[in-house]
């Protein structure tokens, strides 16, 4: 039985994903299995990936099935039930892992009861053209519920394909599969807020590639998909933190302040429902809102002048 899971989502990804699968073929660790699932591709992402799981073993090639939702996180939610390792990873299709990524992560999980472990991610753009260098020390840092606060707000940078699970500790938890964008935030909120423990190696052990045409790019271009489906995680966390009684004062601020980023009273609503806020602070941030989009450009307009 495989000890490392990697599940890989991929849609129309032909033209990159055999640099991923290059890079998951030379990792120092050979105990995995990579669970590939298929969200409908249009291209020749399967007869390209043929060239692997015709050769190894290792790579086993799924279209989504029906049961669960098209996109990233339904994709990801059927590698979850099918995974037969011990631990469980996330490896986009057009991103290069470290060679020793699954090496490293693995030994800090197996000398511990830690439920996962955390690492470093770097970008890139366009031909992956880094020079790897061997890993031979580090150090580490513990990460717990204590971090929640700075993982919601990306102070500490929680990104899906940045760390490896043990598969017992997820149990039963899923994406959401309503998510477009969003989802790993919504998702590791969720499970981290109910007490789990980590490490982190303090080492770049991922990279991932930066272009027009992925999620977060399309989410910059103000993708109406994209961002309402920011709007609906930032609910839902809200929510599971209000319930949790979790909302602190700094993350109450936070959620204001996303909520007029994203244009949306909805997120200022539901952050003042569960902070339990009171009938003139709601009334003040309503009266706020709606009078923000004229505000704002006075604003702008009076510092550039004081700043002459």
């Amino acid at each position: 039985m495989a000890q490392i899971s990697i599940i890989m989502a991929t849609f129309n990804r032909a033209a990159l994903i055999l640099e991923s699968l290059d890079a998951i073929k030379n990792q120092t660790f050979l105990n995995w299995e990579c669970l590939i699932i298929d969200d409908g591709s249009e291209d020749n992402t399967a007869n390209v990936v043929d060239k692997y799981t015709s050769k190894d073993s290792r790579f086993t090639y799924l279209p989504r099935s029906k049961d669960y939702k098209k996109g990233l996180p339904g994709c990801r939610n059927q590698g979850l039930d099918l995974a037969r390792g011990e631990f469980v990873i996330f490896f986009d299709d057009d991103d290069i892992p470290h060679p020793q990524l699954l090496e490293l992560t693995v030994a800090e999980l197996q000398k511990s009861n830690y439920d996962f472990c955390r690492y470093l991610r770097d970008t890139f753009y366009g031909q992956f053209m880094r020079k790897i260098e061997f890993i031979e020390s580090y150090t580490t840092n513990k990460i717990d519920s204590g971090d929640l606060e700075a993982v919601i707000e990306n102070e500490i940078p929680f990104n899906s394909c940045q760390v490896m699970w043990r598969k017992s500790s997820i149990a039963k938890s899923r994406f959401e599969e309503s998510l477009m964008y969003a989802e790993d935030w919504e998702f590791y909120t969720r499970i981290l807020s109910s007490g789990l423990e980590g490490i982190t190696i303090n080492k770049q052990l991922y990279f991932g590639r930066k272009h027009r045409n992925s999620n977060t790019g399309e989410f910059y271009r103000k993708d109406k998909k994209r961002l309402s489906s920011k709007i609906t995680g930032s609910n839902l966390i809200i929510q599971h933190l209000g319930e949790k009684k979790l909302l602190s004062k700094r993350l109450k601020k936070f959620f204001i302040q996303l909520g007029f980023q994203l244009k949306s009273l909805e997120i200022i609503d539901n952050t003042l429902h569960y902070s339990g806020a009171g009938f003139f602070e709601k009334l003040k941030y309503t009266i706020g809102f709606k009078t923000y989009p004229v505000l704002r450009p006075l604003f702008l307009l009076k510092g550039k002048i004081f700043s002459r």
